[in-house]
């Protein structure tokens, strides 16, 4: 039987993600509205879908395709780094400096609930750089060494953050809300451990499981952000000011074993070889929309040069117990 998608004009070209040219469309989202069974399987059947060719120009109507392809759209708690909200679940991409790279990681990974799919639009595309790459998870679990896999298998990872207006995302931004008592009772109820400080400043952290099964193909994927939010991804000189002003713990972000020991930048390096060895990237254009299910690919940003708006919504929430973690929450 020919895929619902077989009449589209996709391109399946080698270190790029599956392109469909939409052809000549007047409005985009009667357009995805249209094809929005096709769209669905093509992301299930590729992982990610790069759209091109449509007049998407507005965050109000990228807020209405994300809604329509997998709404209602979710809100982000536990932000590592600042967004800009345009509309509900409609949110600029990570406030990153744009010199540095967004490591391969999965969005929210962390959390017992995270989106299924991805959603990105390109209003403004950069002069150079800033692709947003996608990397197969369960090929590069495939890749890495046995024991390694076996180790975060048993143990999970653990990450640990600290929320406050000097280092990270202040705690109100980060849990919308200006409530201690919400957020703690938050963190309880997402096995997430926390403590305040003298500052107003919040520290928690919280283990998971580091491989999980995709809960429609059951697939093993490597499924974190161990790479990402690490000690050894930050710009050396940074990290270097900020042991200094707030010591070893009082980092943004670092992820460890599950068993609380450090990982080393050795193994930080060879996951992001092994990921850079699976990455299909293209440049973006201006009106490109790209969806990526989240739990089969992982998603990078890549160093840029000139202005770059590409707007992000999140859908189709998934939650951990569906997975079959390896580890059990406390």
């Amino acid at each position: 039987m020919a895929s619902p998608a077989a009449d589209l004009d996709l391109a399946l070209t080698a270190g790029k993600p599956a392109i469909l040219h939409a052809g000549d469309v007047a409005e985009a989202a009667p357009w995805v509205d249209a094809h929005r069974a096709e769209l669905r399987s093509l992301v299930d059947e590729h992982g990610a879908v790069l759209v091109r060719g449509l007049p998407l120009s507005t965050a109000e109507e990228f807020g209405r395709i994300s809604g329509d392809l997998a709404g209602p759209l979710m809100r982000e708690r536990e932000a590592f780094a600042r967004r800009w909200t345009y509309a509900d679940g409609v949110y600029s991409s990570s406030k990153w400096p744009p010199n540095q790279p967004m490591c391969m990681h999965h969005e929210l990974s962390y959390t017992l609930e995270f989106p299924g799919l991805m959603m990105f639009a390109c209003l403004g595309a950069p002069a150079t750089g800033g692709v947003t790459g996608v990397a197969d998870a369960s090929a590069v679990l495939r890749a890495l060494p046995a024991d390694l896999v076996e180790r975060f298998e048993r143990e999970g990872w653990q990450l640990a953050r600290n929320y406050n207006e000097m280092v990270g995302v202040p705690w109100q931004e980060a849990f919308g809300t200006e409530d201690r008592s919400e957020v703690e009772r938050y963190c309880r109820e997402n096995s997430v451990e926390f403590e305040w400080d003298d500052m107003d400043g919040l520290r928690t952290r919280q283990r998971r499981s580091a491989v999980i099964r995709h809960p429609r193909t059951g697939e093993r994927v490597w499924f974190n952000q161990i790479a990402f939010l690490n000690e050894w991804t930050i710009d050396p000189e940074v990290r270097d000011y900020l042991v200094m002003e707030f010591g070893p713990d009082g980092l943004p972000f670092n992820s460890r074993y599950g068993s609380g020991e450090p990982i080393g930048d050795d193994v930080i390096a060879l996951l992001n070889k092994v990921y850079e060895e699976h990455t299909l990237r293209e440049p973006w254009q201006a009106g490109d929309l790209m969806l990526v299910d989240n739990i089969a690919r992982a998603h990078s940003r890549e160093p840029y040069e000139g202005s770059r708006e590409v707007l992000v919504a999140m859908g189709d929430p998934v939650h951990l117990a569906e997975c079959s973690p390896t580890i059990a929450l406390p």
